[in-house]
């Protein structure tokens, strides 16, 4: 069960970087299941450099399908995804990961730098200092030397960001980051972005904490296999369009001037 508590004031988490087109266009977007059902629909919304981008829909919505189409891992059925001439970093789901692997923290996010160092090289002086210096960015230099498993949900997660920041990524995209992870490490990790989206960094992630995407991002995409809505969170926050997003898993009520919602979503690792 996810609520939707009183929201303050929105504003932007940090200024957005002004240039002359977006870092990412989407336009006119559908995808397909093997099975021929549609996973997306005609989507078509753009992103500006320097943005945060929260997406949330129900389970099935096809939030995770839209990541990955864009970073090529599906294929387009019909319409385009333009891509900025910038890196893009990618974090996959929590459970996508073979946390077994025996691989250091170190080596996973000196995996960022496979484009810099070349196949079959050795990594370089430089190389690993890059590596070093993304894992100090987000936190996790002290964890250097361990086995990738042994951290906890939050701590992989960094792992995993400085990975993309080892590859120079400009934008970020993460999959349910929050999810399966305790209240200290999400406003950990919550910082950890933060500080990357001041520093510059577009930043699009999917999520089921309404809370976070309403109150910590720029601008919020409302999916259910079709563009519900896209928009400040100010104008994605109202009854028509998350009635629209939730069906009957949502109930409103207004208190005092301030609408509340409840929306009944159990499982945070689908859709």
């Amino acid at each position: 069960m996810y609520a939707l508590k009183d929201l303050p004031a929105i504003t932007p988490v940090a200024p957005i970087t002004a240039l002359p087109r977006p870092i990412l266009e989407v336009e006119q977007l559908s995808v397909y299941y093997r099975e021929g059902e549609p996973a997306l629909c005609d989507m078509s919304f753009a992103v500006e450099p320097g943005e945060s981008l929260a997406i949330i829909g129900p389970n099935g919505a096809g939030k995770s399908t839209l990541l990955k189409t864009i970073m090529g891992l599906l294929p387009v059925a019909t319409g385009s995804i333009r891509l900025a001439n910038t890196n893009t970093g990618y974090v996959p789901q929590h459970e996508s990961i073979d946390w077994d692997f025996p691989i250091t923290v170190r080596e996973v996010v000196l995996m960022g730098r496979t484009r810099q160092i070349g196949w079959l090289r050795r990594a370089s002086k430089l190389e690993w200092q890059a590596a070093d210096a993304a894992l100090d960015r987000v936190g996790m230099a002290d964890f250097a030397g361990r086995q990738i498993g042994e951290l906890s949900g939050g701590q992989r997660r960094r792992v995993f960001i400085a990975r993309a920041l080892a590859q120079e990524a400009r934008l970020l995209l993460l999959d349910e980051p929050f999810s399966g992870v305790d209240a200290g490490a999400q406003d950990g990790l919550m910082q950890v972005l933060d500080r990357l989206h001041a520093d510059g960094l577009t930043i699009l992630l999917t999520t089921h904490d309404l809370n976070l995407a309403f109150q910590r991002f720029d601008r919020v995409l409302a999916l259910n296999r079709k563009l519900i809505a896209c928009g400040l969170p100010s104008e994605v926050y109202r009854p028509g369009v998350l009635s629209q997003l939730y069906g009957g898993r949502l109930a409103t009520w207004q208190d005092h001037g301030q609408m509340h919602v409840f929306v009944d979503d159990h499982c945070a690792d689908c859709g």
